[in-house]
């Protein structure tokens, strides 16, 4: 899950805090099947899938130049069969359902699962992902090598682009010297250099310069120490449990609209460009810091976790000296460490005090290339129905992560349990009209590069703005003013599902304010109301890859998932590993995942699409209206 410079710095204490936003037998379970949707399901709205069909969507045919042409460019031809928006698809009133391949489905994956094999393979056998690294490297080969291994066709890496440098940890040690002896948790932060070696310094606490001017107040007085950067966040006596799950409750609040405007539980960022340019602002003024710090010979900078208490320690781009230190032109000039908040509040008080510190640290990273490229990881179950074939259903995720842990949650689980879903079609031999293509993205952790990439490249391109103060926005952030042209694909892909949030099971899905796709979805999940997945939502949500596919018009879907201990003690920190997955919940999210996406590659229509996005600034479509209140002067 991206967390790009979600996380401003209090403009008094330079602390990180929360911004404004800101997842036995064969006939036993095909009998218990279909007992379960004459239970749960409405009268008339689930019918045997057969194998007749109906005609294909009709052609795309080239739109008029009429207003329209102000928001889609013309300049690349429809596609020859594929959706229409001048001529929709009617949606079936009755979805007509396989059961029986449900059944298979559920038997595959919830009797003969692998996906914890692929679990101990990915995260223990090969560990941390960072874009661009030697692991990510292996574990894009090991991906492909496992999707070819289960009968996918054509599995292969594709380019999305020149990503930057390439590093890795090997190593980091901080020990507390005086005035007493301690081991402390810290990490380096993402593309540090390297210390020399060990080294023993004395420690200096310097608050969160606001500004280049108050670099003046420590000229001189850094050199050959350690830099303690920041106040010490404060860690709440009483934290309320890390493990959580949605009740019902919580789902019925889910389903309704949020007229609050709060969807934080959704992750859905902010949209005003003021906003990001703000943000962005503050985060890339770190990228100054480290070089005042740099050239003042400090030896090294320690920066607080905010991850919250009991040793767990976030290590991620809101700890790193820059948004873009993956750069080679922004390469970092002095190592940083991030700390557990723990030891990080014990040097603060004891500076506070006026009593000495040193430390004791080894920072030993290396960097791998400066040119290193980023791929996605593809491969296909291939349609078979003459008609639709040429027609996708993506599923996917990225297999990108921090280095603190071993990506498990976030988010090795969303990519196995995609992998576990085409294993399970194949295995229960799945014959999809349409073609099932999964997608593993990297880069999502520094701007969703990889789905960017692969929209831009296959379905459509948005034009962003070039404002100044959006420049130093990441891409996927940027302000999306227009125009909108599309690509052969854009016609063809009937929708994409990712998963991001974890490895709770799956309790439902957010349709992204599509509404002509609820009872769509509805009809899908009444079969699996006895796996809990029971909830459809409106809601939008973000933060993850699904949104480069629906921003610029094809429907894509994040699931919702159950929390349990994602946000609260997983997501990009040191406890990022194998022992927070459930292997029941991730099996169910599999199964749920797969008929998903079995279902979408089986109707004889294309998913319904909202109004493609239209041109225009965000203050454009924002701005009052006019000459409303009477007698205005001007």
């Amino acid at each position: 899950m991206t967390k790009c410079g979600l996380r401003l710095l209090d403009e008094t204490t330079g602390a990180r805090g929360e911004s404004t936003r800101l997842s036995r037998g064969r006939f036993v379970v095909a009998t218990a099947v279909v007992a379960l949707v004459l239970a749960a399901a409405p009268a008339g709205v689930v019918c045997a899938q057969t194998s007749a069909s109906t005609p294909a969507a009709t052609p795309s045919k080239k739109s008029s130049s009429t207003k329209k042409s102000a928001n889609v460019s013309a300049s690349e031809p429809a596609a020859p069969s594929g959706y229409d928006y001048k001529n929709p698809p009617v949606q079936p009133a009755t979805e007509k359902l396989d059961l029986e391949l449900y059944a298979r489905i559920r038997y595959e994956g919830l009797e003969h699962s692998h996906i914890m094999e692929y679990a101990s393979g990915l995260f223990d056998g090969i560990g941390p992902r960072l874009t661009g690294s030697p692991n990510l490297a292996r574990a894009d080969q090991w991906a492909v090598d496992r999707l070819a291994q289960m009968g996918a066709t054509n599995p292969r890496l594709e380019s999305w682009g020149e990503f930057g440098l390439g590093w890795r940890q090997i190593g980091t040690s901080v020990y507390l010297a005086t005035p007493d002896t301690a081991v402390l948790i810290g990490q380096a932060t993402p593309w540090s250099p390297a210390s020399n070696g060990s080294v023993t310094a004395s420690v200096i606490a310097v608050p969160y310069p606001q500004d280049e001017s108050a670099f003046e107040d420590w000229k001189g007085k850094l050199a050959g120490k350690v830099v303690l950067l920041g106040n010490s966040p404060k860690v709440p006596p009483d934290p309320a449990p890390l493990l959580q799950h949605y009740d019902d409750a919580k789902l019925a609040q889910i389903v309704r609209f949020p007229f609050d405007g709060n969807l934080d539980d959704q992750h859905v960022d902010p949209d005003d460009p003021k906003f990001w340019a703000n943000v962005f602002r503050q985060v890339n003024f770190r990228e100054k810091i480290s070089k005042f710090f740099a050239d003042e010979h400090a030896v090294a900078i320690f920066v607080p976790s905010y991850a919250g208490d009991g040793g767990i320690m976030r290590d991620d781009n809101n700890t790193a000296m820059g948004q873009n230190v993956y750069l080679p032109d922004h390469k970092q000039p002095i190592p940083s460490v991030v700390l557990a908040n723990e030891g990080f509040g014990r040097i603060a008080r004891l500076l506070a005090a006026n009593v000495p510190v040193s430390v004791t640290i080894n920072v030993d990273t290396k960097f791998t290339g400066e040119h290193e490229q980023g791929y996605n990881v593809l491969a296909e179950i291939p349609g078979t129905d003459p008609a639709l074939k040429d027609q996708v259903v993506m599923v996917g995720g990225h297999l990108d992560s921090w280095t603190a842990g071993t990506g498990a949650t976030d988010n090795g689980a969303g990519s196995i349990i995609a992998m576990e879903a085409m294993r399970i079609l194949l295995a229960a031999g799945a014959k999809p009209r349409r073609t099932i293509r999964i997608a593993l993205w990297s880069g999502e952790e520094q701007g969703e590069m990889g789905s960017l990439g692969y929209v831009r490249k296959h379905i459509a391109e948005m034009g962003l703005s070039t404002a100044p103060d959006q420049l130093d926005v990441p891409e996927f952030l940027r302000e999306r003013v227009g125009p909108l042209t599309v690509k052969p694909d854009h016609a063809l892909v009937s929708g994409y599902f990712n998963l991001d949030n974890g490895g709770g099971r799956l309790l439902g899905i957010y349709t992204e304010n599509n509404a002509a796709i609820v009872p769509i979805f509805q009809q899908w999940i009444a079969p699996l109301h006895d796996l809990d997945c029971t909830t459809i939502s409106m809601r939008p949500t973000g933060g993850t890859d699904h949104e480069m596919f629906d921003q610029v018009g094809v429907p894509g879907f994040q699931f919702i998932q159950d929390p349990r201990d994602y946000e609260t003690r997983s997501v990009h920190t040191n406890e990022d590993v194998y022992e927070r997955l459930s292997p029941a919940d991730m099996k169910q999210a599999a199964v749920v995942e797969a008929i998903f996406v079995y279902n979408t590659a089986m109707r004889d229509q294309m998913l319904p699409r909202k109004p493609l996005p239209t041109s225009g600034t965000f203050e454009e479509k924002n701005a009052p209206l006019k000459d409303v209140m009477p007698g205005t002067t001007k």
